[in-house]
C-alpha cells in the first residue's frame, strides 16, 4: 500500500498533468491514501481556514476569517438569528423612547473569558474607543462610521447604556448585533488582538499567524455551554491539502474553501458528510472607480458583458450558485430586481468599448488591466477564467497573487485596478449599501474600497436610513440599487451556496446561509464509528 507521503509524491506530479481537475487528482490521492486517520487529540474540532484573520479585535478585522471566529470569541447588545430577526444578547432588553434615543438593559451577571464582569463601562469604552460620539480614537477602525449617527453614549449605572443619537438610525440595532461589534473590556487599546477577550461560546487559546488560531469553551460563558471544549483553526490555503485532511481524519470540518469539482469524490467518502445549504454569500467584482482607464462607466459594463456568468456557475461552481443583480439576497424586504442587466454578451462589450475610445490593436488588443487576488486556489482558478473571457473582448488581463494579508491591505488602501471576494452575512441587511458605496465609507471609514462616489446615492442612502416610512425606505432602496446598476462600481456576480464538509463525528451540524461558524455552539463530538456511508450532497 502507498504511504501517505507517496501519496503526496504522487499528488504533486498529478496535479502538473495538463487535463488533471482538482477533482480527478483528489480522487487519485483518496485512492491512494486509504481510510487511516492520524493521531490526534480527540476532543479538539479541526476546522480548515483558507488564511489567518487579519485581526480578532472585532472593532477592526473585517474579513471572512475574522468575523466568523470572532462571532464565536464576542456577543453583541443584540444578535440576528437565521431569519434575519433580533434576539436578546448582552442586552437582554431594549427600549426606544423617542427616534433619537435608545436604551439597553444589560443581561445581569455576564463575565468576560477572563472572570472580570461585564458592565456598560466595557459598553461605552468599545464605541468610544472607535471614536463614536465624539471620543478620541484608541483603535483605527472601518467599522466606527457606521456609528455616525451616534452623538453621545452613556451609561447611568453598571448595567444600563443609553445611546443618544444625532438623528434616526434604522440599522442602529444591526450595527449592535453580533455579526457587526463585539463588546471588549474597557481600556481595551490597540494590542488587544494579540489575546483578544469577550464573552462569547469560546475564548481565545492562542495564534500562529499563517498557520493556527486555537479557541475553547469559555468556562464563563453566560449560555448554554457549546458541547465542543476545543477547536482548532487551521491555515490551510492548498484546497488538495484540505482535501486529504478532511480525508484522512486528521481534519473535522471546513466551510467553502474546496473547489466545487473536489466535492463529489469527497462525498463518497464513508467518513465525511458534505451539506449544502442555499447560502446569501455573494462573489463580486469590483472596480477602482478612481482608476484612469476603469473611471469609464462603459469600460466597467463591458468587462460585465464579457463574463459568461451561467458558464462559471455550471463548471466552476457545479451549479451550486444562483446568478445575483444585488448585494441583497432576493429574499431581503428591499431587493429589487428592476435594475440593469449585463447578461454575457461579447458583441455588446465590444460596442460599449468602442464607445469608451478603446478600439483594438493590430493585435486585438484594446486595453491592459491588472486583477489582484489572493493566494487562494479557487482565487487564482477564478482569476484565470476571467483573464480567458476579457480576451475574447480585446482586454489583455494580468494576474497578480499575494497571500491574503498583503492582498487584503492592497484592497483596503485602494492599491487595484479589478478585485474579486465575497460578502459574507454583511449583505443581509440594506446598510450594506451605504457600508460599500457612500462616498463617506472610503477605507478607513467603511468598505468604499473602489472610491466610488455619486452624491445621489449618498442622499437616497441617508434618507433610507432615517426614514420611518417603510414605503419610503424601499422606493429609495430600488432606487439605489438601479444607480448601483447603471454606474456599476461593482459586478454581482453570483450567490453561493453554503457547503459545509465536516467528519461523521462531528455531529447536529446546522450551516448557516451566511456561511457563519456559529454552528460550533451547538455541534457535537462522537467517536467515528464504521464506515456507514452517510451523504447529504
Amino acid at each position: 500500500m502507498f504511504t501517505a507521503c507517496a501519496a503526496t509524491f504522487f499528488l504533486f506530479f498529478a496535479r502538473r498533468a495538463k487535463g488533471w481537475s482538482a477533482g480527478v487528482a483528489l480522487a487519485a490521492v483518496l485512492l491512494l491514501a486509504g481510510c487511516r486517520t492520524a493521531p490526534r487529540d480527540p476532543r479538539t474540532v479541526v476546522f480548515l481556514i483558507e488564511s489567518s484573520p487579519a485581526s480578532l479585535d472585532p472593532r477592526v478585522g473585517t474579513d471572512f476569517a475574522s468575523e466568523h471566529i470572532d462571532e464565536l470569541l464576542f456577543d453583541g447588545l443584540v444578535r440576528i438569528d437565521d431569519q434575519l430577526r433580533f434576539e436578546p444578547a448582552l442586552a437582554e432588553r431594549w427600549e426606544q423612547p423617542d427616534a433619537k434615543t435608545w436604551i439597553f438593559h444589560l443581561r445581569p451577571g455576564v463575565r468576560f473569558s477572563d472572570g472580570r464582569p461585564l458592565t456598560a463601562r466595557d459598553v461605552v469604552w468599545t464605541f468610544a474607543s472607535m471614536g463614536v460620539g465624539g471620543h478620541r480614537a484608541a483603535v483605527i477602525s472601518p467599522k466606527a462610521s457606521s456609528y455616525a449617527s451616534v452623538q453621545s453614549i452613556e451609561a447611568p449605572d453598571a448595567e444600563t447604556v443609553v445611546f443618544h443619537l444625532r438623528q434616526p438610525d434604522n440599522f442602529l440595532l444591526t450595527n449592535l448585533s453580533s455579526r457587526a461589534i463585539g463588546i471588549v473590556p474597557a481600556g481595551s487599546g490597540s494590542e488587544f488582538w494579540r489575546h483578544p477577550v469577550g464573552t462569547g461560546a469560546f475564548r481565545f487559546v492562542s495564534q500562529r499567524i499563517d498557520q493556527d488560531v486555537t479557541i475553547e469553551r469559555n468556562p464563563f460563558g453566560w449560555r448554554r455551554p457549546p458541547k465542543i471544549a476545543r477547536v482548532r483553526f487551521a491555515v490551510t490555503p492548498d484546497a488538495i491539502t484540505a482535501s486529504l485532511e478532511l480525508e484522512k481524519g486528521s481534519a473535522d470540518v471546513e466551510v467553502n474553501s474546496l473547489p466545487m469539482d473536489a466535492l463529489p469524490a469527497l462525498a463518497r467518502r464513508p467518513n465525511l458528510v458534505v451539506e449544502d445549504t442555499p447560502g446569501t454569500e455573494i462573489q463580486y467584482l469590483a472596480f477602482n472607480t478612481q482608476d484612469a482607464i476603469l473611471k469609464h462607466v462603459r469600460v466597467r459594463q463591458a468587462i460585465a458583458c464579457a463574463i459568461d456568468r451561467g458558464l462559471i456557475i455550471r463548471t466552476l461552481d457545479h451549479g451550486y450558485a444562483r446568478p445575483a443583480v444585488s448585494l441583497l439576497p432576493p429574499t431581503q424586504w428591499a431587493w429589487t430586481g428592476d435594475v440593469a442587466r449585463y447578461d454575457y454578451d461579447p458583441a455588446r462589450a465590444e460596442r460599449l468599448l468602442d464607445e469608451a475610445g478603446y478600439r483594438p490593436d493590430a493585435r486585438g488588443v484594446r486595453l491592459h488591466l491588472v486583477m489582484k487576488t489572493s493566494t487562494d486556489e479557487r482565487a487564482r482558478l477564478l482569476g484565470a477564467v476571467f483573464q480567458q473571457q476579457l480576451a475574447q473582448v480585446g482586454i489583455a488581463l494580468d494576474l497578480q497573487s499575494n497571500e491574503f494579508a498583503t492582498f487584503y491591505a492592497d484592497v483596503q488602501r485602494g492599491a487595484f485596478q479589478m478585485y474579486s471576494l465575497e460578502w459574507i452575512g454583511g449583505n443581509e441587511q440594506p446598510d450594506i449599501f451605504s457600508y460599500v458605496f457612500s462616498s463617506a465609507r472610503i477605507p478607513p471609514h467603511g468598505a468604499n474600497r473602489g472610491r466610488y462616489v455619486n452624491r445621489e446615492l449618498d442622499a437616497l442612502l441617508d434618507d433610507a436610513s432615517r426614514s420611518q416610512d417603510q414605503a419610503q425606505r424601499r422606493a429609495d432602496y430600488g432606487l439605489a440599487q438601479q444607480i448601483l446598476a447603471r454606474d456599476l462600481p461593482a459586478v454581482n456576480l453570483w450567490y453561493i451556496d453554503t457547503l459545509t464538509v465536516h467528519n461523521r463525528r462531528l455531529t447536529h451540524v446546522v450551516p448557516s446561509p451566511s456561511g457563519s461558524y456559529t454552528f460550533l455552539e451547538t455541534a457535537e463530538l462522537a467517536g467515528t464509528q464504521g464506515c456507514n456511508v452517510q451523504r447529504r450532497f
